[in-house]
């Protein structure tokens, strides 16, 4: 049990809130292979003010719980209102303030990681959240803008923690290192030392060993799964066989064609509301499982030239593996 605020957190192993990608389908198939907790995908504030559209990131149902929600922006007031509609239209457990993605079109509005580069203005954020509103506050960060300075960030967490953060999520890399390069696990571990509330690393656990040594080498309380996760839903059962020492479960040619199946149909019945772009998520979601299979590159583009749900679980079926 982690105590995020005046929630109670039942694992430390969560599903990250993926742009782009941990949408409602996705959400589903992680939970009935072993995710426990998810997050929304992350939002952004102001285009949550100016299109309701994006109202059909919050789309969920009763198996897709517990969950949390993340935000992105800059402006403490349009932060708090965002919140606000967020939390009208989703139960969610608590709100995350993102101060770690380094897309260029996010830095370029002064926010994601853009606020590690203005600490001050990152802290008014998470006040204004915490201040006026009745459930917890969490931030995400990176371990710096363009170099890893241990000690910056552990100051730029504890006035997190100060200002109200009931937790830390951090990707251990700069905003400059993007998603490649080794992850500084000693940064993680500052942060973790600089606070007393709970810290959860992130980035590069695409294993079960890789998961076990991110807590050992920063004493972290728990773990977010980003890109790992693409297709692998197993992952999260296996990080926790790996911890307790018991065997890893070897997902099957069959398994991986079955939990790609359900994903699609998955994206067939909750993205009804996105006709055009249906087909495109289905193709990037069969991608995901196909990885492993006989002659991957010749089957990478049947399925990126599929026109239908029906043609690309054909393949799918018939797909041979190595």
């Amino acid at each position: 049990m982690i105590n995020i605020g005046n929630y109670r957190l039942k694992t430390n192993i969560l599903l990250a809130p993926l742009s782009g990608c941990a949408d409602l389908p996705f959400r589903l198939i992680m939970r009935e292979y072993g995710a426990k907790f998810c997050f929304f995908e992350m939002i952004d504030a102001n285009a949550l003010q100016k299109n309701k559209k994006s109202l059909e990131m919050l789309k969920t149902t009763t198996k897709d719980r517990p969950i949390a929600g993340q935000l992105v922006g800059s402006d403490p007031d349009i932060m708090l209102s965002s919140a606000k509609e967020m939390i009208k239209h989703a139960d969610i457990k608590f709100l995350d303030v993102n101060a770690a993605c380094p897309v260029r079109k996010v830095i370029k509005k002064k926010a994601g990681a853009y606020l590690l580069k203005e600490p001050i203005l990152l802290y008014k954020i998470i006040k204004k959240l915490s201040s006026n509103l009745d459930l917890p506050i969490t931030v995400k960060l990176r371990i710096g803008y363009d170099r890893i300075d241990n000690k910056n960030i552990a100051d730029i967490s504890a006035g997190c923690e100060h200002n109200g953060a009931s937790a830390i999520f951090v990707h251990g890399r700069t905003r400059t290192q993007g998603y490649s390069g080794p992850v500084e696990h000693s940064a993680i571990r500052s942060v973790k030392n600089a606070v007393s509330i709970p810290v959860f690393g992130s980035g590069n656990i695409f294993t079960p060993e890789q998961a076990k040594e991110m807590m050992e080498k920063t004493g972290c309380d728990g773990i977010i799964v980003a890109r790992g996760a693409f297709g692998n839903p197993w992952i999260f059962k296996n990080i926790l066989n790996y911890i307790k020492g018991k065997p890893l479960y070897q997902p099957t040619p069959e398994d991986r064609k079955k939990a790609a199946v359900k994903h699609i149909k998955y994206i067939m019945k909750y993205n009804a509301s996105l006709p055009k772009g249906k087909i495109g998520l289905m193709r990037k979601a069969a991608l995901w499982y196909m990885k492993s299979f006989h002659n991957a590159a010749c089957l990478r583009k049947k399925i990126n030239c599929a026109k239908s749900a029906e043609e690309l679980i054909d393949m799918i079926n018939s797909a041979e593996c190595h």
